[in-house]
Formats: structure tokens, C-alpha cells, sequence
């Protein structure tokens, strides 16, 4: 019910703004634009797709989804069928059994969950839909409810929501391709911004299903992962851009490799018919690229008529007006139309991160910001699309809230870590 309230709210707010623009400002085309507007169009003022063409672009994720889905799904239904997954779960087991009551011991759904951190953790965005997608299919066989999303669920899309990753490459890439005299050094504030957004779901959720968060499993890998975080950092604010950008293309390209060797090894141990596993895990990773769509569409359609209609620049220059009238700085004003369209859009974010460096500069404290933001979150409207729609949840319960929530740490750490960090 929350998620169907703020859709039709994007929907209503977007077309309000837009007829008060047309009727009252004399942009008469604004709406033709809204519809069938499209982004390489050099007369479309708006330089944004329209709903058709958005239409287009939601079926084209879901179909270059198809082929990654069933490639990382074939692998895991060859692990689960090796045994695999539930060794993976029985090594993260004593975290989760208290993070995730519900969820019983060595349930493949730990094993499933493993993974997709781990992925986001790498930054392998492919890889960790697939195997998101895996783990609340697993969740969703636990809830006693079809349609209303259970406290693991919950938990879990928190979680990934926050979009805890280790190194930001693609926005070091993108800060040196535009000049940036020093495209590395927003990976340290994007790692802790992260980070917080991460540890803040967390304590979120927790407080809401009442878990106890000071249990020593808890701590410990809680702690752990925090000193290899440190350690991390430690070693990579040593290294140059090119080494940089060469390590992590080894950590999480090779590591990846590994795993599918991993997998392989120990199926052919245990005398699976590897291949026969893999197709028939392959083929549940095109009916959910395929099941995704209408849900993705929906999501899509809103994000663009709120963005044509200009919604988000008159909330922009709202926060302007206000941090002058207060007299506070408005450096940071600039940068936040990231912040804005990344829950909504990643490809979106990405191209307002782009837009914002172009005009303030890779190295400006609005270039910074924006690049920080686009590094420390994810897309979480899409996140609620895909993945509560690929389970038919319609009952997302508190986790909208709670999502969002865990942003809004996430970006008030962002600002303050580039006031500390770049003045």
C-alpha cells in the first residue's frame, strides 16, 4: 500500500506541476515533451526521455537482464545442487541466525543473501541482482504471507539498499575521464558515507523487529568487517589511480572468476551433471527478467514525469531560497540533485553527477559532493520495484520508510564528510 500511495503521489505531484507550467507559464509543449519526448531529440529542451521512450528503456534492462540473470542463477543452481550454498550458510550462520531469526539455520536463503553482499560489496552490480533476486525468492518460500513482505525481507532489501561498496570505480572513472586533477580522493568518504547508511538500515530495521544488536555474534562480525574496512582504506589511499582502478578490476573480476571455479570444482567432486544444473537454474533467471518487467515500467513511467516536468529543479531552487534566507552556506545545494534522483534512477544519478562536474568542476566542492552521493547509495525505488515484484510482495510493509530512512543518513554523512574533507 505505501509503494502504490507514493507512485500514484509521483504521478499526481508530475502532472500538477506540469499543467501549472503550461497553463500559467505559457510552456504550452511541456506535455508532448512529457510524453513523447526523447533525450537525443536536439529540440527537446528537456533533454530527457518522455514515457514512451522510458517504456522502451524498462523493457531493454529487463532484457539485457536475461542473459546475467540466467549466467549468475545457472551457477548457483549448480552450488546449490553441490551443497555449496548451504556451507556458505552454515559459515555466516551464527550472524544471520540472530540478524535474521526467521530465517532457519542452513536455509539456502543465507547462502543466497552471502552472495549478493558480497557482490555489492565488490561493486559487481550484474552479479548482485541475480543473486538479490535469489535470495527473496528463498525469503518468500519462509513467509507465511504472499503478499506482504516478512521481516527478512525487510531486513534484507535494507540492507542492500544502503549499497555498501568498497571502492567507487565507475565514479573514479567517470571524475578522471572530466579532468579531475585527483579523481581518488572521494574514496575514502564514500566508503565511511556507505558505510553509515549501511550500519544505519541496520539499527533501523533492528529497532523495528526488536533484535538485539549487542549480541556477541552481532559484534564480532560487525566489528570485523569495520577493522577490514580500516584496513582496506589503509592500503588503498596508497596506491595511485591507475593502481587503484587495476586492484579492484583484480579483487572483484578475479574473485568472481574464483567463485565460478569454486563452484565448478565442487560440483564435478561431488559428481553433479554440472551443465544440466546450470540450464535448469538458467531457465528460472529468464522467467524472472521476463516477471520484473510490468513492475520496472510502473516505477520507471513515475521517475520520468516527475524529472520532465520539472519537479525536481523547483525543489532544488526551493532549498536555495531557504539556505539564503537562513543564511547558511548553499555550497552543498548544487551537488544534491544527485541525491535526489539516485533512489529514484542510477542511470539518472549518474548522468546529474556528470551534468553537475561539467558545470561546477571534477574538483569543485559541488563536483566532490555530487560524486560522493553517487558513490555511498542505490537506486532505492528500483530496488522495491524489481525485487518486492519479482516475488509479487504488494505489502512492503515499513521497509519504503526504513529505506529511505537509512539514505537520508547516508547523504547528511556525504555533506558533512565533504565539508570535513574538502572545506
Amino acid at each position: 500500500m505505501a509503494l502504490s500511495r507514493i507512485w500514484s503521489a509521483f504521478i499526481i505531484v508530475a502532472i500538477v506541476v506540469a499543467g501549472i507550467k503550461c497553463f500559467f507559464f505559457g510552456q504550452s509543449d511541456i506535455f508532448n515533451w512529457m510524453v513523447i519526448g526523447k533525450a537525443d531529440d536536439a529540440a527537446n529542451p528537456l533533454k530527457l526521455d518522455g514515457v514512451i521512450e522510458t517504456c522502451w528503456t524498462a523493457v531493454n534492462i529487463c532484457l539485457k537482464l536475461i542473459g546475467i540473470m540466467a549466467l549468475f542463477m545457472g551457477f548457483m543452481s549448480i552450488a546449490e545442487r553441490a551443497g555449496g550454498i548451504r556451507l556458505l550458510s552454515r559459515i555466516i550462520g551464527p550472524f544471520f541466525a540472530r540478524l535474521f531469526p526467521g530465517v532457519p539455520a542452513g536455509h539456502p536463503a543465507t547462502g543466497h543473501m552471502v552472495m549478493n553482499f558480497s557482490a555489492n560489496l565488490l561493486g559487481l552490480d550484474n552479479a548482485a541482482t541475480p543473486f538479490g533476486l535469489k535470495a527473496m525468492e528463498s525469503l518468500q518460500e519462509l513467509n507465511p504471507d504472499k503478499e506482504r513482505a516478512s521481516n527478512a525481507q525487510i531486513m534484507f532489501l535494507c540492507l542492500h539498499a544502503s549499497g555498501l561498496c568498497l571502492i567507487p570505480v565507475s565514479v573514479i572513472a567517470i571524475r578522471a575521464s572530466l579532468n579531475s586533477a585527483n579523481p581518488t580522493d572521494i574514496f575514502i568518504p564514500c566508503m565511511i558515507a556507505t558505510f553509515a547508511a549501511t550500519m544505519a538500515a541496520m539499527l533501523i530495521v533492528s529497532f523495528k523487529q526488536r533484535i538485539n544488536l549487542l549480541q556477541r555474534a552481532i559484534l564480532a562480525w560487525v566489528l570485523g568487517l569495520s577493522a577490514v574496512i580500516a584496513g582496506l582504506v589503509w592500503y588503498l589511499v596508497r596506491l595511485s589511480t591507475a593502481e587503484l582502478q587495476s586492484f579492484s578490476g583484480i579483487l572483484s573480476n578475479g574473485l568472481l572468476l574464483l567463485i565460478f571455479l569454486l563452484i565448478v570444482s565442487g560440483a564435478l567432486y561431488k559428481k553433479i551433471n554440472v551443465f544440466d544444473a546450470f540450464i535448469e537454474g538458467a531457465k528460472g533467471g529468464f522467467e524472472t527478467a521476463i516477471r520484473i518487467i510490468p513492475y520496472l515500467v510502473g516505477m520507471l513511467i513515475a521517475i520520468s514525469l516527475l524529472r520532465t516536468s520539472g519537479t525536481f529543479d523547483l525543489i532544488i531552487n526551493a532549498l536555495k531560497s531557504i539556505c539564503t534566507a537562513i543564511g547558511a552556506d548553499s555550497r552543498f545545494i548544487d551537488g544534491i540533485p544527485t541525491a535526489l534522483i539516485r533512489p529514484l534512477s542510477g542511470g539518472g544519478a549518474r548522468g546529474m553527477m556528470v551534468d553537475t562536474i561539467t558545470t561546477h568542476g571534477a574538483d569543485s566542492f559541488a563536483g566532490r559532493l555530487a560524486s560522493i552521493l553517487q558513490g555511498s547509495s542505490d537506486t532505492t525505488f528500483y530496488v522495491i520495484a524489481v525485487y518486492f515484484g519479482a516475488v509479487n510482495v504488494k505489502d512492503t510493509r515499513y521497509a519504503i520508510g526504513a529505506m529511505l530512512l537509512a539514505d537520508l543518513v547516508g547523504v547528511c554523512t556525504a555533506i558533512g564528510l565533504c565539508y570535513l574533507f574538502f572545506g
